[in-house]
């Protein structure tokens, strides 16, 4: 297998899709304004950090989940997408993905955001491989709570592996701006840097990584 791995926020996307969700929801009064974006905010600077608790964090974005059936949720994600998330989409990541398609390659997007906010995203990408932190469902209905592990920084790979289930990787490429993601660009055979944050970016350089600018 040849293996191409595509982070989502700020790699094929020019946003961050989980904070932008919450900024969403405060726009369409669905939450108490003061408090979602000072936790949701909270929350995105740790992440920056690379210090975010992701089980905090998904369940502070799952408590919303819990009060809606999944209709009204879909039909919300739609609004999501056509208002927030299209505009942000990456013409440059559509072109590596293309170029990925044409080669053969096994095309996965891997992202610590949760598969509720990514699944749809990744698809608009033509992406259906997807490895995400997963909400737990129960009977149809969202609990709140993380399924398995979240797919954050070294739980990125654990979640890789058990994706791959002992298939074998002759040679793989892995695309992402965050020092968060630092385990699986050194992980791959070919690790580039997309609009990196200035930790990766020191790290890329260090490590001789390609850089890519894909903001324009």
């Amino acid at each position: 297998m040849q293996l191409a791995l595509f982070d989502l926020d700020h790699t094929l996307l020019n946003t961050d899709s989980d904070h932008a969700w919450g900024e969403f929801l405060i726009s369409e009064g669905l939450v108490d304004p003061v408090h979602h974006r000072q936790m949701n905010d909270a929350f995105y600077e740790d992440y920056k950090a690379g210090q975010l608790d992701p089980v905090a964090y998904n369940q502070f974005v799952f408590q919303f989940l819990t009060q809606h059936d999944r209709t009204y949720l879909t039909g919300l994600h739609q609004l999501f997408m056509q208002n927030v998330i299209r505009p942000r989409m990456r013409p440059r990541g559509f072109d590596m993905i293309k170029k990925h398609r044409e080669l053969g390659h096994v095309i996965v997007g891997i992202t610590a955001t949760s598969d509720f906010i990514t699944v749809p995203i990744f698809h608009a990408f033509g992406i259906s491989d997807i490895i995400a932190t997963n909400a737990e469902v129960v009977d149809g209905q969202y609990t709140g709570k993380v399924a398995g592990i979240p797919c954050y920084q070294q739980g990125k790979l654990t979640r890789l592996e058990q994706w791959l289930a002992g298939r074998t990787v002759s040679e793989s490429w892995a695309y992402s701006d965050s020092i968060n993601d630092s385990f699986l660009l050194q992980y791959a055979d070919h690790a580039i840097a997309v609009n990196p944050d200035d930790r990766l970016e020191a790290l890329a350089r260090q490590q001789h990584w390609d850089i890519q600018d894909w903001s324009i």
